[in-house]
């Protein structure tokens, strides 16, 4: 039965973090993204050249 209760719980773990994505979401519809999210969602996406990060 551990095992059940363990399951039920990571699903519904699941569905909250489903629930606040949606609401994050809904939020940038409304709101537009802040500057910093902006940032980070830029850097996150470049790409990676080690040895120039190396230099700096």
């Amino acid at each position: 039965m551990a095992k059940s209760k363990q399951h039920q719980e990571a699903h519904g773990i699941g569905q909250v973090e489903q629930q606040l994505n949606n609401q994050m979401e809904a939020a940038e519809d409304i709101q537009g993204q802040s500057k910093l999210d902006q940032d980070i969602k830029k850097a996150s996406q470049r790409r990676v050249d080690p040895l120039k990060d190396l230099s700096k």
